[in-house]
């Protein structure tokens, strides 16, 4: 087992809040000496997931503590989903019905377990002790924490100065969360930096009832593939969907790979302290090297992690093919699409029909911006049209598709 010392540099790497560094170091100390495991949580609305590897962050700080010999609780929150947390809200959020709780919970299920341990992990649902606790109950935990305090949470302040409405159920959220580290006697709470204040009300409400006080560690929000580094700083949108700067942790490993390989080179250290699995040691050994090469371990280790070491190896491969050698893949998806009589049909509409670009509109605006290739050569024309035959398409970097048009 690491000494103290190393878990808490390991541990809080890229994190944004530790409160407090003290206590985490005393309570690691305090863990090595007694050979008694810390009890880790980080809880999750059963909202319905679909995750890249900006939410992998804190799954992925859980998984260095599970690898330490900690107990990770995995808190999937059913009974407080039905309250809807407002975190960053400016508005009341719908509450879910138990019916989409259960359904979504099974989802986060099947995809938080490709990066933790399932083995190694305790499952939870705060409704385990906050259903039981009842009317009676819920009015002695708000007599716990008063209203001026509550106000102080950021959004709650911009909605009432904003007079825009809060409901009073919605107050009754960080104090449930905060009960959960009560119930579960939560040594750490892991969460994102927006989430600090729920974090530190659980930390309060412990005192409360007599217990040690957790350390609440949050991390920071991954910047999507689009960042660079600006004077030591990392500029740019966070990962997101809507914006397309994102690695999917369900996308093909080719996919996976290749936008990888596509981040800066001062990008992807930051993506090595917050994703990898490797120790600070290694890290610090790969800056020493080549940054292709340090790139190129690193997309490799994250397309294993999800598709496995094989599949890391062939993207790899398939990669150094495409935009090394500029060769074509080995293996390449064969569609087909019909002449309906005519005797060709529009390029732009064919990229549409076979998903290769989301609309017509796009499909053309690909075209017109030279991101789209037939039998190797770029096309500009967005009227362009396709004959009867087989032809090799490759739109943007990565995509090939032969299509046979008949």
């Amino acid at each position: 087992m690491m000494k103290p010392e190393e878990q808490l540099a390991e541990v809080t790497r890229g994190a944004v809040d530790v409160h407090t560094r003290e206590d985490l170091l005393r309570k690691l100390t305090a863990s090595v000496e007694k050979g008694v495991p810390l009890r880790v949580k980080m809880g999750f609305d059963p909202t319905a997931p679909d995750l890249h590897l900006g939410h992998t962050v804190p799954l992925e700080r859980m998984r260095r503590f599970q690898d330490l010999g900690h107990t990770v609780i995995f808190l999937i929150g059913d009974f407080t989903g039905m309250i809807g947390d407002p975190t960053g809200r400016n508005a009341t959020r719908p509450p879910l019905s138990e019916e989409q709780i259960a359904a979504n919970a099974e989802t986060y299920k099947k995809q938080v377990f490709k990066i933790l341990d399932r083995e190694k992990t305790e499952v939870r649902f705060n409704s385990e002790w906050l259903t039981p606790l009842g009317s009676a109950g819920l009015i002695k935990l708000a007599a716990k924490y008063t209203l001026a305090r509550m106000l102080e949470r950021e959004d709650f302040k911009k909605r009432w100065v904003g007079e825009i409405p809060i409901a009073l159920h919605e107050l009754l959220y960080p104090l449930a969360q905060g009960y959960d580290s009560v119930a579960l006697k939560a040594d750490v709470e892991l969460g994102s930096s927006d989430q600090l204040f729920n974090l530190l009300v659980g930390r309060q409400l412990q005192k409360e009832y007599g217990q040690s006080p957790q350390v609440c560690l949050t991390g920071p929000l991954l910047e999507g593939i689009d960042a660079r580094v600006v004077d030591g700083k990392v500029v740019g949108d966070k990962m997101s969907k809507s914006l397309g700067n994102y690695v999917g942790i369900d996308e093909p490993a080719s996919e996976q790979y290749g936008k990888l390989m596509s981040i800066s080179d001062g990008l992807m250290w930051r993506y090595y302290e917050l994703l990898s699995r490797r120790p600070l040691t290694e890290i610090a050994a790969l800056r020493n090297g080549h940054p292709k090469q340090a790139k190129s371990e690193l997309a490799k280790e994250i397309v294993a992690r999800y598709h496995g070491p094989e599949a890391a190896a062939l993207a790899e491969q398939q990669f150094e093919q495409v935009h090394a050698r500029r060769e074509v893949p080995d293996e390449i998806e064969e569609r087909s699409v019909s002449l309906e009589g005519a005797e060709s049909v529009p390029l732009a509409k064919t990229l549409a029909q076979l998903g290769l670009a989301s609309s017509g509109g796009e499909a053309r605006r690909l075209i017109a911006q030279g991101g789209v290739s037939v039998e190797g050569e770029r096309v500009s024309d967005p009227n362009a049209r396709l004959p009867a035959g087989v032809h090799l398409l490759k739109v943007g970097k990565r995509k090939f598709t032969r299509v046979s048009v008949k």
